[in-house]
């Protein structure tokens, strides 16, 4: 099965968890808890008041080496976006890409996750914890704050409520 087979699946399409594929077009489920869904949409907040161009997608689908992974947020310039369109999954990974780690979710997963859409062209890994705290990567390891959102460190509790 593919990417684009599953999201053109009437069966599949309102499933209430994430899915994503894994490198033999196996799908992986994940369900997600409502304060995930919080966190994202934090997230996609603060990201919009701390920048005004590209664009932010939530439940982002990056085709890499070991399948189709979905981040959680992800931000696109607009030249990825003219040079990506609607494409689905993309063929590479918009410039940050981010997950929220829920406690189902290991230290080895995110890694794996991080290796991956770098592999697939990204510029920017973050991690948001449970408590709103980003850490950041790029292609060399942890950075102290993003490049390209430098302003944002955390999601603020207010953001929260």
């Amino acid at each position: 099965m593919n990417w684009q087979e599953i999201c053109d699946d009437p069966v599949l399409r309102d499933l209430p968890y994430k899915i994503e594929l894994n490198e033999w077009g196996k799908i992986v489920m994940s369900p997600a808890s409502n304060y995930h869904g919080i966190l994202q949409a934090a997230l996609i907040r603060a990201m919009a008041r701390a920048r005004e161009d590209g664009t932010i997608i939530a439940e982002c689908s990056v085709k890499t080496g070991k399948g189709v992974k979905v981040a959680d947020v992800a931000w696109a310039s607009p030249v990825f976006r003219s040079e990506q369109g609607k494409a689905t999954p993309y063929g590479k990974a918009p410039e940050v890409c981010i997950e929220i780690v829920s406690p189902s979710n290991s230290t080895k997963e995110m890694e794996e996750k991080r290796e991956l859409y770098f592999a697939s062209g990204a510029e920017e890994f973050w991690l948001c914890d449970e408590q709103g705290i980003l850490s950041f990567y790029d292609g060399t390891g942890q950075i102290q704050t993003s490049r390209l959102f430098p302003s944002l460190s955390r999601i603020e509790p207010d953001y929260l409520t």
